[in-house]
């Protein structure tokens, strides 16, 4: 009989077009082992919405892998240890895996090297970022150059199917339960508004074949928060249930132009080659001269923060935007971008503060795209937005046509008007039940102005 080959599951949770499945499968037979592992991460831990989305995944991961007659052995704990302990149960000596990027796994992976033969697959990516080189032969830090590169290498390798005739290992192997685990909210249970998500392979599959039709309209629907304009492939894409290279392919057949939405395929690319050259980029500024921004701390800055996470902040397109994160664990990416503008300009709080917050809150929190897209935002990255530039919401919101996005997640304003709704104080409708700006557009303005003088010496700042 031959040794038994361990496959190390962490954000690949499919069979098709899983490379380290694929060749542990060919090898002989499988043991699939997932790990739930907090501690290697530290603070960057799956949040509450993540483990809610975790738990859907590894259930419809083991029914998929049961079908072929493949249990999936769950352990929590370290990871080393337990792929350790896994291997020295079945005796086997090789562990198949896809490489990740985030620091903590790229730790555990070389640790694990040192103890058993690994081998380390693509899957993640369109490409190792590793490989993407400068005609020098460095890194890319910029976005463009960075794509355009890339483009070149493209398209990737056509998907593989899901392996045929894979063997489980036939022993006994101890496992934990996902009830083990309580990964599901339940005191209270904040979840019934994720109930139009369906986690797994079959649902990233439903999700793609639902999109394709529409991305001709992309490049203009996805800035609309009103219209269901983007791919909701996100949570898929970052839990690894569609391969980045399946939806390069599904995408790029479709009928007109695809290439915005390839783009933005590339740039998960682009932000794991971030965290892949400056792994700290997620708790660190990309530009050293903003470590000296006043941000504003205390009392008063702690009321603001509050407020804007619970979505009453008196700016309705923010409002909307914090609620539906809270309630659906997902945000309009348009909304995204002006919801963190807000907290980092208007407010002046540290933008590390409202990443922690979309991190917990987010079914498709990434650690590259998520540091690198509030490092773009604040202008502290290393290709970013200037800090000196605002994302006004009260200019956003009547340009994107959020009325009705507005309506969805701020009942209290429905009843309003369109040309009223985006601003009610200033139209002088304001609903008792709906409060006041936190903060002047003009006020936040000026006070955003001298935190970036401080820093850069220029003195005026455009609104978008």
């Amino acid at each position: 009989m031959p040794t038994p080959s361990i496959v190390w599951f962490r954000q690949d949770l499919r069979l098709a077009d899983q490379p380290a499945l694929a060749a542990a499968a060919e090898a002989g037979p499988v043991v699939a082992v997932y790990v739930l592992d907090d501690a290697a991460a530290g603070a960057w831990a799956i949040g509450g919405a993540q483990r809610w989305w975790l738990h859907h995944s590894l259930t419809a991961l083991a029914a998929d892998l049961a079908k072929h007659g493949v249990p999936l052995v769950l352990r929590r704990g370290d990871a080393v240890a337990e792929i350790m302990a896994v291997a020295e149960a079945v005796g086997a000596d090789m562990v198949h895996a896809v490489h990740h990027y985030e620091p903590w796994w790229k730790d555990a992976e070389a640790a694990l090297a040192e103890k058993l033969t690994v081998t380390l697959h693509g899957g993640m990516l369109l490409a190792d970022p590793d490989t993407i080189r400068t005609g020098s032969g460095g890194r890319y830090r910029m976005f463009t150059a960075f794509w355009k590169a890339l483009r070149e290498r493209m398209p990737p390798p056509a998907p593989l199917p899901a392996p045929k005739g894979m063997k489980g290992f036939s022993g006994k192997v101890a496992s934990d339960t996902l009830a083990d685990w309580k990964l599901l909210p339940t005191a209270p249970d904040w979840s019934p508004g994720f109930a139009d998500w369906t986690p797994g392979e079959a649902g990233a599959q439903a999700a793609l074949k639902a999109f394709v039709p529409k991305v001709a309209a992309y490049d203009h629907a996805r800035n609309l928060p009103s219209e269901e304009g983007t791919s909701r492939l996100s949570p898929h894409l970052h839990h690894g249930e569609i391969s980045p290279a399946a939806v390069w392919h599904a995408v790029a057949k479709a009928k007109g132009d695809a290439e915005p939405y390839l783009r933005e395929v590339g740039w998960r690319d682009f932000t794991s080659n971030v965290i892949d050259i400056l792994p700290e980029y997620a708790d660190a500024n990309g530009r050293a001269a903003y470590d000296a921004l006043p941000w504003r701390t205390g009392t008063q800055a702690d009321a603001d923060f509050r407020a804007w996470t619970e979505g009453r902040t008196g700016y309705p397109l923010v409002d909307a935007g914090m609620r539906q994160l809270w309630k659906h664990g997902w945000m309009h990416n348009r909304v995204r971008m002006v919801a963190a503008s807000f907290v980092i300009k208007h407010l002046l709080i540290d933008w590390r503060r409202g990443e922690a917050w979309y991190w917990d809150c987010l079914i498709d929190a990434d650690y590259g795209n998520n540091s690198v897209n509030w490092q773009w935002v604040a202008g502290t990255g290393i290709d970013s937005n200037p800090f000196g530039r605002i994302m006004a919401p009260l200019t956003q919101s009547p340009k994107f046509d959020a009325a009705g996005y507005i309506r969805t997640w701020v009942p209290e304003l429905a009843k309003l008007s369109d040309g009223v709704i985006h601003d009610p104080e200033e139209a002088g409708c304001r609903p008792k039940g709906y409060p006041a700006k936190i903060v002047g557009h003009r006020e936040a303005r000026e006070r955003a102005l001298q935190a970036a003088k401080a820093v850069t010496g220029k003195s005026t700042i455009p609104d978008d």
